[in-house]
Formats: structure tokens, C-alpha cells, sequence
């Protein structure tokens, strides 16, 4: 990193981490991983949002990072009423027509998840897929999570640790060329440079990103590590080598409850 990139403050950080995925939005929805193949991938998916949020109920519920809307439009099949919010307008872009397509009356909004300006005690249920790697502030984050939602709320965070691998994912990434293996080496380069820069720059763990859940008030916490029918479902998509890849990642969903 040069000593200009070292000094580059919060708000720059995130203006760069909004630039980086509005520039991926074009494309995003071609990686495996993103986009949810209908079949077994979205039951599977469906399975682990209905085993830590229970029934809708026509609940309100915020998708934080809300990307190209495919965690959105799942939440709204599932009988939410859907809010996606996504800091990077291109990715609503495509998240809007998605949902017109689908006839699905889901809410787009462009805000910073970690400022979202959202009304105190709006929402019911918070949903977030692999957000919290690129937090600047966490600690705020979580805070303002928690003031979103009203008493009792729920929250489901979804994400991994793709940075800090065991000896066989360092093996595996080393012989099919790591994650991002299908980006440009200038995207990369933009990517690792964000990266370094986060406050989970050493990968984001689940006990880590627990312990500051609970730090900001929420209790309830589960940690759950099964994933192995969401892995199955995408393995066509990812091939065998990158579906062992996938397999060695540390990944996780975490619920927990605003008191």
C-alpha cells in the first residue's frame, strides 16, 4: 500500500468500497456464490433463513447489502415485506428489475449499512449476506442495527472467513487461484487494497463477530456452521475444485434477538 493509501480516511474507505461493487454490479450476478440458483440452492437457502428466523408473518424485514436483491426477492417469496438497502446504486439497479420481473413489491433504498437513516424501531427482522467483511466500524454498525429494529427483533448475519485459511484451503486456493480467480487483476488489486484497509482486514470470524454483537445489546446468539446443503447445491455451478475450496472456508450464520 502507498504511503497516500495509508492515509486515507474512513469516508474515503467507503466511498472506495461503494465505487469497487458498483463497478462489480454488471457482472455480479455471473459468479457462483452470488447469484441463487433456483432448484435445491434456494430451498437450501430458504432452509437456513426459515430455521433462524421462523415464520414471516408479513414481518418487516431490512436486507442490509441488498446487492443485485437476491437475498430480497427470497425474503419476499418467503412472505416478508422486503426492504433492500445497498450502498452502491448500480446493484439497485439491477435489484429493481429483478423485482419488477418478478412482480415482487420490494423496497430499494441507497444508503451506507452502517448509517442507513432508517426510522428507530422500523424494522422486525435484519438480514445481511457477506456485509460484515467490508465494515468499517462495526462496533457502530451493530449499534445502529439495533436501533432499526424494534424490541424483540431478529437479526441473521450470514458471512466467513475468506482471508485467514487452514493449511488445506491455503493448499486449495494455491492450486485453482483463490476466490476471485475470475476478476481482472485491477478489480483484484482494488480488492485487496479494501480489504487491508477494514476492521476485519485479518478475516472475520464468528466468535469475533459475536462477541461484538452481544457488546451491542443483542442476546440470543447462535452461531451455525451448516452449511453443507447450501455447498452441495452450488457445487455444479463452482466445479469440484472450487467447491472444495468453498467447503474449507470458515462459514457461518449468526441470529440473535434485540431484547
Amino acid at each position: 500500500m502507498t504511503q497516500i493509501q495509508s492515509l486515507r480516511t474512513n469516508r474515503d474507505l467507503r466511498d472506495d468500497i461503494r465505487e469497487y461493487w458498483s463497478d462489480r454490479a454488471a457482472g455480479f450476478d455471473l459468479d457462483p456464490g452470488h447469484k441463487i440458483a433456483d432448484g435445491a440452492e434456494r430451498q437450501a437457502w430458504a432452509a437456513l433463513l426459515r430455521r433462524h428466523l421462523g415464520p414471516a408473518g408479513e414481518r418487516q424485514l431490512l436486507d442490509l447489502a441488498s446487492g443485485t436483491g437476491e437475498i430480497s426477492l427470497l425474503c419476499h417469496e418467503l412472505g416478508f415485506k422486503v426492504t433492500g438497502l445497498d450502498w452502491a446504486e448500480p446493484m439497485l439497479d439491477h435489484a429493481r428489475a429483478k423485482a419488477r420481473a418478478a412482480g415482487a413489491d420490494c423496497t430499494f433504498l441507497q444508503a451506507d449499512a452502517e448509517r442507513t437513516m432508517l426510522p428507530g424501531g422500523s424494522q422486525d427482522v435484519i438480514v445481511t449476506r457477506h456485509l460484515v467483511w467490508t465494515l468499517v466500524d462495526p462496533a457502530a454498525a451493530f449499534a445502529e442495527w439495533a436501533r432499526v429494529l424494534a424490541s424483540g427483533g431478529q437479526i441473521l448475519i450470514v458471512d466467513g472467513d475468506f482471508v485467514s485459511r487452514g493449511w488445506l484451503g491455503r493448499v486449495l486456493a494455491r492450486w485453482i487461484g483463490g476466490s476471485h480467480a475470475r476478476q481482472s487483476s485491477e478489480m483484484a488489486q482494488r480488492h485487496a487494497e479494501i480489504l487491508a484497509r477494514v476492521h476485519f482486514s485479518n478475516g472475520a470470524r464468528a466468535e469475533a463477530v459475536a462477541a461484538l454483537l452481544a457488546a451491542a445489546g443483542f442476546v440470543d446468539l447462535r452461531i451455525d456452521t451448516g452449511f453443507g446443503a447450501i455447498h452441495r447445491a452450488q457445487a455444479r455451478a463452482f466445479g469440484w475444485r472450487k467447491s472444495l475450496l468453498r467447503r474449507s472456508v470458515h462459514r457461518y450464520a449468526i441470529s440473535a434477538r434485540k431484547p
